[in-house]
């Protein structure tokens, strides 16, 4: 056997395999031997027929397709492996015949392959600094989660509803006048402020007293998953039946001793406001990673492969699956309910994929070209912070670090030196 291959558009490489006759006539006798029990001959024992009597029976090229298959599951991947510093194939290939014989066969695959991304700039970028602070009313309101663990549910008959509150209503809704599939309950609970329903919803109901009806009009987003629905107006008619409110405990020292771990309120009220701090800086530090990103990913050409992008759409899918699953739904149901087909699911998706796969390619990309890596002694230095942290020495923690674990450490160092860099050469502003 032997092969070339050549770059082609659209992000493949075409490989061209030549297999002498003799290699085919081994595919052959070995596809024979696979699969010679689904054929059957009168006289013969099936699985027990010689191959020059099958052939006789069912004509000589009955072994062919599979024999092709044999020669493609055994050299491609070899193939694939040999050539894996000049290309990566991201899919399967679409394989063609072009030329077939006693003395030779001449496959052709056209391979989807990771394709090289074009970046105009990473450096000198004007790009936008997030940053999110911490207020009173921020804390307040995170400390009052913890009274909610004993707060007691009750009824409601004096005043209108509010964010907290759970309230049973009807819903109808239509767009154009005219109703739409999944759009209307009856004596639904809805917490307000959970942020369950479409953005407005919520906060239109709130202020509605038991008895009341009105019409709201909300407006889905443009990404909404419902193709009849997205980018526009929709108006609900709404009927108020029943408020229930809560009655939260009042908080001491005694109850933050019990339910926190805390000496005193003051103390928890400490421990809430640097968990609130930290995770306004964890979020000002993704907001204004993924502000870098998308800024360089602006600038950039690429052609990305179909495959790499159904890949992408497959993993968001499953995980869309996933979620539903926690809450006893089967994704065809819920596609089914939305009034869609399964393509229909997918293709709204395939945006956000793209847009994945592009930023990874970006990130790659960048790490090659500025040569990042991460050193045996930043490795080291991240396993020894680790063990620390659950009160391990180095030795006991490493008995724990598989292959997997350690590829991860480094791949977490060069992702925090990446973002360094891209932080100190480009220029951040509020």
């Amino acid at each position: 056997m032997n092969y070339t291959y050549q770059t082609a558009e659209k992000s493949t490489v075409k490989l061209v395999i030549t297999f002498t006759g003799d290699e085919w006539k081994s595919a052959v006798d070995k596809a024979y031997l696979r699969t010679r029990g689904k054929y059957a001959v009168p006289g013969f024992r099936k699985g027990k027929v010689p191959k020059p009597v099958l052939e006789n029976y069912y004509g000589k090229g009955v072994f062919f397709d599979d024999a092709i298959n044999v020669l493609y599951s055994e050299h491609y991947p070899v193939i694939l492996e040999k050539e894996r510093g000049n290309f990566t194939a991201v899919g399967a290939p679409d394989l063609a015949i072009n030329e077939f014989s006693d003395e030779k066969v001449v496959l052709t695959a056209t391979v989807p392959v990771k394709p090289d991304v074009k970046i105009g700039s990473y450096k000198g970028l004007e790009i936008k600094k997030y940053e999110y602070n911490v207020s009173d009313e921020d804390i307040k309101t995170e400390a009052d989660k913890i009274l909610a663990r004993e707060a007691k549910p009750v009824n409601v008959t004096d005043r209108a509803c509010k964010s907290g509150d759970v309230v049973n209503i009807d819903f109808t809704g239509s767009v154009n006048g005219e109703k739409f599939a999944g759009g209307s309950m009856e004596k639904y609970d809805l917490e307000l402020g959970s942020g369950s329903f479409i953005p407005g919803f919520e906060d239109q109901v709130a202020g509605m007293k038991i008895g009341e009806e009105k019409d709201i009009v909300v407006h889905f987003p443009a990404d909404y998953q419902a193709d009849n629905l997205k980018d526009k107006d929709a108006t609900f008619h709404i009927k108020l039946h029943k408020i229930t409110g809560k009655e939260l405990p009042e908080l001491t020292d005694e109850y933050v001793k019990k339910h926190a771990g805390c000496d005193t309120v003051a103390d928890y009220m400490e421990r809430v406001k640097t968990r609130l701090e930290n995770r306004a800086k964890n979020d000002s530090r993704d907001q204004t990673e993924n502000s870098i990103l998308q800024a360089i990913c602006e600038t950039c050409e690429c052609e990305i492969p179909k495959a790499m992008i159904d890949g992408e759409v497959d993993e968001i899918v499953e995980n869309f699956a996933q979620r539903l699953s926690y809450q006893g739904l089967q994704l065809k149901d819920y596609v089914e309910y939305m009034g869609q087909t399964m393509a229909q699911f997918r293709a709204q998706f395939e945006e956000q994929a793209k847009s994945r796969v592009l930023t990874q390619l970006v990130i790659e990309k960048i790490i090659r070209t500025e040569k990042i890596t991460a050193t045996t002694e930043e490795i080291e230095a991240e396993i020894a912070k680790q063990a620390a942290s659950v009160d391990k020495t180095v030795e006991e923690y490493k008995k724990n670090l598989d292959a997997r674990r350690m590829e991860y450490i480094a791949n977490d160092i060069v992702i925090t030196k990446l973002f360094d860099f891209l932080t100190a050469n480009n220029n951040l502003v509020a």
